[in-house]
């Protein structure tokens, strides 16, 4: 916890303004005072109105208690606060009223704007042996070796044993939206629970993204990129150059089939949606109570020039998430999916920790 000591010791406290808004279809409008460090402690948030979500919040704090109790005991004071703070009505002008200390994110430009994405859980279609369409092999994550596994392109032609395949699916599409999200759900059709695909490991390549391909390509245009836009560029293209597109990416994504579980993040804590995100956990790590500005999206993406306020816990990584950037958990299913993928926008975020004596200490 060394961390947050550091920005301690700074001893500079501001307090932003809240006018000079510059609102673009990213949401990204905050140009009211540079912010020095990569966490600036507060007098008080500058946003309106209170997190929208504290039921989900308090879900997402009880499956840490029951999941993973060191977590959990390390951010023990600050859930505590934080719930009592909500049931006083949330007012973020209150917080140190409750002891809660909020540091904000400097976010990528200096000024306060963060970075959010969004990802969820697939269902992908799937058999247990190789059978009509369903011809799409999903691996387990190969036995050590001091061979380097081979790239996705050559696992493709069927360069691992077969020993290591799990089932079948009926889109090799669907297997690579379920590597990105590095989970999901997989229906074998034979009428028993959906098993959870977990995450079991990579292949060590350097990862690629095929939508920035396309986007190089001028297959897509840049501003409208996303998963949805991917899928539907697999749809208008033959199975060939669908495959050639995901074998630019030579990353590959083995899984870990663990029936009759919750969804999971790296903490292996379930997570509740849009209570939890996948962070950089060199500068936030697991466990950290967040509160953020997050833009809100109409039906068809598109930002509305609204914000919720929302109480959430850092519980997953990603490979592509770095430093001012958060990736929010969606839920399950299609629907959550399309969703996720219209996420590319700019909000704020200010981290909450419990203001105390031994905290104090500890980071000193």
């Amino acid at each position: 916890m060394k961390l947050w000591g550091k920005y301690l010791l700074c001893g500079l406290v501001i307090s932003l303004l809240s006018g000079c808004q510059r609102p673009t279809d990213q949401a990204q409008q905050y140009k009211d005072g540079r912010i020095t460090q990569n966490l600036q402690l507060v007098n008080t948030p500058n946003a309106q109105g209170s997190p929208v979500n504290a039921k989900d919040f308090a879900t997402q704090v009880k499956f840490i208690s029951k999941s993973s109790p060191r977590l959990y005991s390390n951010n023990r004071d600050t859930f505590d606060a934080i719930e009592n703070w909500m049931l006083s009505g949330g007012d973020t002008r209150n917080l140190n009223e409750f002891g809660l200390l909020a540091y904000q994110m400097e976010g990528e430009d200096n000024y306060g704007n963060v970075k959010f994405t969004g990802y969820y859980t697939p269902v992908v279609q799937a058999r247990h042996i190789k059978q009509g369409e369903f011809k799409y092999p999903l691996y387990s994550m190969p036995t050590k070796s001091r061979f380097r596994l081979p790239n996705r392109a050559a696992i493709y032609s069927g360069a691992l044993n077969k020993k290591f395949i799990i089932g079948y699916s009926n889109s090799q599409m669907d297997n690579f939206m379920m590597e990105v999200q590095g989970s999901g759900y997989v229906d074998f059709g034979d009428g028993r629970p959906l098993t959870f695909f977990g995450y079991g490991g990579k292949n060590g390549h350097v990862y690629r993204s095929i939508g920035k391909v396309l986007i190089d390509r001028g297959e897509v245009p840049g501003e409208k990129m996303s998963m949805k836009a991917i899928r539907q560029w697999g749809e208008q293209h033959s199975e060939a150059k669908v495959r050639e597109l995901l074998e630019q990416n030579p990353s590959f994504v083995f899984f870990r089939p663990e029936p009759y579980t919750f969804v999971r993040g790296a903490s292996a804590v379930p997570l509740v949606a849009e209570a939890s995100v996948a962070s950089d956990k060199s500068l936030v790590p697991p466990g950290t109570a967040l509160l953020a500005e997050v833009p809100v999206l109409d039906q068809m993406g598109k930002f509305t020039g609204q914000y919720r306020m929302r109480l959430m816990v850092s519980l997953d990584v990603g490979g592509a998430i770095k430093g001012n950037h958060f990736d929010i958990y969606n839920g399950v299913g299609e629907r959550a999916g399309e969703m996720a993928g219209f996420y590319n926008h700019y909000g704020r975020v200010w981290v909450l920790k419990k203001s105390s004596t031994g905290f104090l200490a500890a980071n000193q």
